[in-house]
């Protein structure tokens, strides 16, 4: 698992390739058997690929641009109740990790609390989707096999000075 867990990177460039369906329904497999508070599961994930919906969701925020260049954009939203933001972020993990397993990239494009000069982001993407009020969206996640290539995280990035135990002190 470490291993995999080194390789994932953020991806912004796409290769002009399609995204099976099958690795899609894999994504979204890993997605769904993520944790949630109180087993809740109050997640629900728009898959886009219209290439305009894409151009649309590439203008919701000032780091959004390179969406609309992606084979596949997962937007990543839940009912509004408590712990969908963490819900939604620990799904967003095993979205991370199962893309990178099926050798394709992605990267978290925040839009929950984000906004561009005056434009409320998330309000934006859940008009462009045409969701539903209730619906709150965590972020973005551009998908498709990466044109750029990044190394692995390095065993120097483990900082035992980070780690305390049992107290601060």
């Amino acid at each position: 698992m470490l291993e995999a867990i080194k390789k994932r990177r953020s991806i912004r460039k796409f290769k002009k390739r399609a995204v099976e369906q099958e690795k899609i329904d894999e994504i979204l497999r890993a997605a769904m058997f993520s944790p949630s508070g109180m087993h809740l599961r109050p997640w629900q994930f728009i898959v886009v690929r219209d290439r305009e919906q894409k151009n649309r969701l590439s203008k919701a925020t000032l780091w959004s641009g390179f969406a609309k260049n992606a084979p596949v954009v997962l937007v990543i939203g839940a009912i509004s109740m408590p712990l969908w933001v963490e819900d939604c972020a620990i799904a967003a993990e095993a979205i991370y990790l199962e893309a990178t397993n099926q050798g394709l990239g992605t990267c978290f494009v925040q839009i929950n609390g984000s906004k561009k000069l005056l434009k409320d982001s998330e309000e934006y993407v859940k008009s462009v989707i045409k969701a539903p009020k209730w619906l709150r969206v965590l972020c973005l996640m551009p998908m498709g096999y990466p044109a750029e290539r990044k190394g692995e995280h390095s065993e120097e990035e483990f900082d035992r000075k980070r780690v305390r135990f049992d107290r601060w002190e």
